[in-house]
């Protein structure tokens, strides 16, 4: 199994507008491409210097070739998106992790 996970790093005065936009809209766009089967999204809880706050948006799917076809296919419009709607209040990091049997 492969995880996509993103970690995003927003703004505190943001934070309520940016969670709905991702449940209702963001996260269903991704699921809506068929490169995952799943999806998990977490509050991390520690404290940020600069008073923002982390979360993790993970998808879930079972072979490279279905990453590299979202990222050549979908990813480019769908971060562009958010990047539309929060401008500069957030940071993005993304990992891909792959299950050790």
């Amino acid at each position: 199994m492969i995880l996509y996970n993103v970690t995003v790093n927003i703004e505190k005065e943001a934070e309520s507008d940016w969670v709905l936009w991702m449940k209702e809209t963001h996260i269903p766009d991704v699921l809506a491409t068929g490169m995952f089967f799943e999806n998990k999204f977490y509050k991390i809880l520690h404290d940020s210097e600069d008073g923002s706050v982390n979360y993790s948006v993970q998808y879930f799917t079972d072979t490279m070739e279905k990453i590299m076809e979202y990222q050549n296919t979908f990813a480019r419009k769908l971060q562009n998106d958010v990047k539309e709607k929060f401008g500069e209040k957030f940071v993005v990091f993304r990992t891909l992790l792959e299950t050790v049997d």
